[in-house]
């Protein structure tokens, strides 16, 4: 996904109010730009740390910009745009980078499916083929060695969308969870046990019954975001 125009880079002085963070611009002067992100962003908010944001293009918006990668303690680039992955979930479908997700000739967002009343990230369709219901996270969690994890924060929201992308195979459909690392440091992704263990359990037990579970990586830079390569999951 190229971005266009490039993001602008800043530092980073605090994430506060969950979707709030002050940035120092290269002049001296201080903005605050809206944080897009509903997780804890554990290990991805260090201050005084280089940040790049998106400027916003509608007067009408309160806040100049959006939060959009920032550096982690370790020094990595994490991406933190929660609304950025399903644009580059379709783009990598659409060209071919997410192979096991290729030979779909209809991709709809947003679906309303399920008997919890959810929406589906995306409904992949072909004929001949059973429907593909396909749920994507952001996943910036670090743990070390590479290994990136999710969630960062408790989510019963993610465990309501196992047991319904669970229950679309149990119904004869194809279910995928696509993990999307927007970590420039990301070798491996798994569930964050230590964090949330009821959503591990409820992971494995969906992998068991036929979830499938996809993670890809990602380049992050200011000019350009996109999925670019395989990376194994370990569920432990």
């Amino acid at each position: 996904m190229r971005l266009d125009p490039p993001l602008d880079e800043g530092i980073l002085l605090a994430r506060y109010k969950r979707f709030l963070a002050d940035v120092r611009l290269p002049g001296g002067e201080v903005i605050t730009v809206h944080c897009p992100n509903t997780g804890s962003m554990k290990r991805c908010v260090v201050p005084g740390s280089p940040c790049w944001f998106s400027r916003a293009d509608n007067p009408k918006r309160k806040l100049p910009g959006t939060l959009e990668i920032t550096t982690t303690e370790s020094g990595h680039l994490a991406g933190v745009n929660t609304a950025r992955p399903n644009p580059l979930a379709r783009e990598a479908i659409v060209n071919g980078i997410i192979g096991e997700l290729g030979g779909y000739t209809q991709i709809r967002g947003e679906v309303r499916y399920g008997d919890e009343n959810s929406r589906i990230d995306f409904l992949l369709s072909a004929p001949g083929r059973p429907d593909c219901y396909l749920e994507v996270k952001n996943v910036t969690l670090e743990v070390g060695d590479g290994l990136i994890t999710f969630p960062d924060a408790v989510t019963t929201r993610g465990a309501k969308h196992l047991r319904e992308l669970t229950a679309m195979v149990a119904a004869g459909h194809r279910a995928v969870l696509l993990f999307c690392l927007q970590h420039s440091g990301a070798a491996r992704a798994g569930p964050a046990d230590d964090i949330d263990p009821a959503y591990g359990r409820a992971l494995r037990e969906a992998m068991a019954a036929g979830v499938e579970v996809l993670a890809y990586g990602c380049r992050l830079g200011a000019d350009e975001i996109a999925i670019d390569r395989r990376l194994p999951f370990d569920a432990g």
